[in-house]
């Protein structure tokens, strides 16, 4: 597949995650600009092929221009792909606008931010909602994946996802080849909450695994946050096969048994005792799952929706709850029906 018509991207946001994208896509042979704040960062890369703050020793693909002039990143570009803390998306929509206005109506886009606007609450494409009166063509990309493994050329799957059945279609072809393996998805709600939701559960994982609690409790977690996403995914509109696929289970399991995962480390760091702002000190990266706490418990309050695990993690974050004593608070709940007996 070749994935025309496309033929530079301009990808905003140069750390982890948004230069792994770059190289995927840079891979599959498009011509890829990458925006940074980061004046010696993007030097690296563009003289080095190494981004050394945030993926060093790994070289990357030929075909990556970086540079830290936005408007020389976007005027060149045939789309964009916005790889910004989810809290900067909004900032960063503006800051395109401004730069070229009628460009950026016209411009289709993707975002690779996972996780929920603080203040308001709201997921990335209400935001695009709120910002763009005409929006192009857009959507976004989640799904399984650490960045250092999409360097490094590991096999990978991802998912598009965008409610216009062209686009996604073309976006895929982007991605789609030298190790990777992407789908469309039409579930833009599904996809987007599999992928902040999924950081606030890792936390946890993380939290109990380093209380030394096994398995047993690390599966206990997975499952029964899978079942949090899915009661809050049902009641925001969401698909249920999205939550049992590659952005929600497929997310949910890679980032809650791997120590590649920011939001797991941030768990094992909590119950080493450290204070969560310590603890994204020493981590050194922007950790979604932190922000992701307090709203996930917000939205649940909103649709009226049970999630006992999120209300453990923002306890532990924000109200100074020790991580045993919110595993013992989760232990000494009521019992009750994992499936209703006589009916769903």
């Amino acid at each position: 597949m070749n994935p025309a018509p496309a033929t530079r991207i301009a990808v905003l946001g140069a750390g982890a995650w948004g230069t792994a994208l770059a190289a995927a896509l840079a891979r599959n042979g498009l011509g890829v600009t990458l925006w940074g704040r980061d004046a010696d960062n993007v030097a690296a890369i563009r003289d080095r092929r190494e981004n050394r703050r945030y993926l060093p020793d790994l070289t990357l693909p030929e075909g990556i221009y970086a540079t830290t002039d936005l408007a020389e990143a976007v005027s060149g570009s045939d789309a964009l792909l916005y790889a910004t803390p989810s809290h900067t998306f909004r900032a960063m929509l503006r800051m395109v606008a401004d730069l070229d206005p009628e460009a950026a109506q016209a411009r289709p886009f993707l975002w690779a931010c996972k996780g929920v606007e603080p203040d308001t609450h709201a997921l990335m494409h209400e935001v695009v909602a709120a910002e763009c009166t005409y929006p192009p063509p857009h959507g976004l990309v989640s799904g399984p994946s650490f960045a250092r493994e999409v360097v490094a050329g590991l096999p990978t799957a991802l998912t598009v996802a965008s409610t216009d059945a062209e686009f996604a279609g073309r976006a895929v072809t982007w991605f789609h080849g030298a190790g990777m393996r992407a789908y469309s998805n039409p579930d833009v709600v599904g996809v987007e909450l599999g992928g902040a939701l999924k950081n606030v559960l890792a936390i946890a994982c993380g939290a109990t695994d380093g209380l030394g609690f096994g398995a047993n409790a690390r599966a206990a977690v997975i499952t029964r946050g899978l079942a949090e996403l899915m009661r809050l995914g049902h009641a925001m509109g969401g698909l249920p096969q999205t939550f049992m696929g590659l952005a929600g289970m497929g997310d949910l399991v890679l980032t809650c048994t791997d120590d590649q995962s920011r939001n797991r480390r941030l768990g094992l760091a909590l119950a080493r005792g450290l204070s969560p702002e310590a603890a994204c000190e020493e981590i050194g990266q922007a950790v979604e799952g932190l922000r992701t706490a307090r709203a996930a418990k917000a939205l649940a309050a909103r649709y009226g929706v049970d999630m006992p695990i999120v209300e453990q993690v923002h306890a532990v974050l924000y109200e100074d709850l020790a991580p045993a004593a919110a595993v013992q608070a989760l232990l000494d709940r009521d019992p009750k029906e994992e499936i209703p007996h006589g009916g769903a």
